[in-house]
């Protein structure tokens, strides 16, 4: 539909068209994901095509999409597909991507009750859920976020309002003036977002002190005692890593715990993937101790399969949420009224109303299928690893706990040096020939590859890929 002048504006009437559209495109495309490579090739050519002014007339809802779907589709990563296994991505489940339809379609804004009862509920409702399902205590306080970035934020602004007052201090109110720096420890286990919201929060990426025990990162837990007792009770935060992302590796928490509770010390856990451990009675012993942490974070987008963006941050004390992100304005809602107001409890106070995805696949599949979907990976992780032992040019570089396999190509009777060029080499084929996506890091001081096993389509056909593409690749550039 057009004015008279023959300008496109957008209509009412565009809706049939493109609900059409839409729904037999997305269509088309989930039932091409099992085989869709992951990158198409030669994709910064195919994108070129957006490199265009902006027009002065435009060319309407249909044709708009249309040229989306044909030029920009293949310059997409298949992240909803069985073989990517970079950045610990999932895919996203049918309840969840119909859910998100529908978010999308309401299009809510999540602030608060009275911006969208449906989704403040929801929210509600999910976070309660959530603690079930990591066996949380029910009492903590929770808020949605974009994913672990804005969770550790949130922690760790929680924590950091914890520790001015133990000052006497509250520092959402009158900042950091006259206090001295906030020690932070952890393993070299600790992720970079974490670090990241350390800067953000103005409590500085220098404040972190590492105690790393080996190469791996391990921690060196007799070394973070001693900077404890040397802070005579002066309080401090511990950061543990559940799931650290080069090998699934886990901190032990449950020393963390103890120590956090003799030294006057806030522990805040990064779960973001590893949290999951908690589900399985293979793997819920990498994550003792956790409900008696101070703050926990977890990723929706990865192992609960929901899209992006989504995260989770719980808080054992639900009153330093609200001081840190209470707000007031003359058209916005009370922040302590009795219905809530989520944009209090976090630092997003416009928010899309990620609940409904969330909803929709707890309630879809329930605890009991999501723990075997879980447990369905943990042993894809652990037959990957196998396909590694038995092929004699790769060589498994670390135990498997959860679901990140730690390996390189390895022909034997080569330097480290050509190792590492060779593995690098490797990494950047896979990325450039597309069947399978796979990220590259340093463990051990050896560039190794590290798929992470998290997308609910994920068959044992799509691991045994892995492992021919590899060795393929490597003997070529070997």
């Amino acid at each position: 539909m057009t004015k008279s002048s023959g300008i496109p504006i957008p209509s009412r009437e565009e809706f049939d068209g493109v609900i059409k559209l839409l729904s037999n495109e997305a269509a088309s495309y989930i039932r091409s994901l099992d085989e869709r490579p992951v990158r198409s090739q030669g994709v910064h050519k195919l994108l070129a095509h957006f490199d265009a002014p902006l027009p002065s007339v435009g060319s309407g809802a249909i044709q708009a999409l249309e040229e989306l779907i044909r030029k920009g589709v293949d310059g997409a990563i298949t992240s909803a597909g069985p073989r990517c296994f970079h950045f610990i991505t999932g895919g996203t489940t049918p309840a969840a991507l119909g859910a998100d339809w529908l978010t999308t379609t309401l299009d809510q804004m999540a602030y608060a009750w009275v911006a969208s009862p449906i989704a403040a509920k929801l929210e509600l409702v999910s976070l309660a859920w959530l603690k079930d399902l990591f066996d949380l205590p029910s009492d903590w306080g929770g808020i949605m976020t974009t994913g672990a970035t804005m969770a550790n934020f949130v922690c760790l602004a929680a924590a950091r309002q914890w520790w001015g007052q133990k000052f006497g201090i509250d520092i959402a109110e009158q900042g950091f003036a006259g206090l001295p720096e906030i020690p932070v420890l952890s393993s070299g286990y600790i992720h970079a977002s974490t670090v990241k919201a350390l800067g953000m929060l103005g409590m500085g990426r220098s404040s972190l002190r590492k105690f790393i025990q080996d190469s791996t990162g391990s921690l060196d837990r007799q070394a973070m005692e001693r900077a404890l007792t040397d802070l005579e009770g002066s309080p401090s935060i511990i950061v543990a890593t559940a799931g650290e992302p080069n090998a699934g590796a886990f901190d032990p928490i449950e020393e963390l715990v103890k120590l956090a509770e003799q030294y006057n010390a806030w522990l805040h856990v990064d779960g973001a993937f590893g949290l999951f451990a908690r589900l399985s009675s293979q793997s819920g012993n990498l994550t003792e101790g956790v409900d008696r942490a101070h703050s926990v974070t977890v990723d929706g987008h990865k192992w609960l399969n929901v899209p992006y963006d989504c995260g989770f941050a719980f808080v054992n004390n639900a009153s330093l949420l609200v001081r840190v992100f209470t707000h007031s304005a003359e058209y916005l809602p009370d922040p302590t009224d009795l219905e809530p107001v989520m944009g209090a409890l976090g630092p997003e106070m416009s928010r899309r109303a990620r609940s409904l995805t969330v909803w929709a696949s707890l309630r879809a599949y329930g605890q009991r299928g999501i723990t075997e979907m879980i447990e369905r990976h943990m042993g894809l992780a652990k037959c990957l690893a196998q396909l590694v032992d038995d092929a004699p040019d790769l060589e498994r570089l670390a135990d498997v706990p959860l679901n990140v396999v730690c390996f390189r190509y390895n022909p034997g009777e080569l330097i480290e040096q050509r190792l590492n060029e060779i593995n690098q080499a490797i990494g950047e084929a896979i990325i450039e020939d597309g069947r399978v996506y796979i990220g590259t890091t340093t463990y051990q001081n050896k560039v190794a590859l590290r798929p992470a096993i998290v997308n609910w389509r994920t068959r044992e056909e799509d691991i045994e890929l892995i492992v021919d593409i590899v060795q393929e690749l490597g003997e070529r550039i070997a």
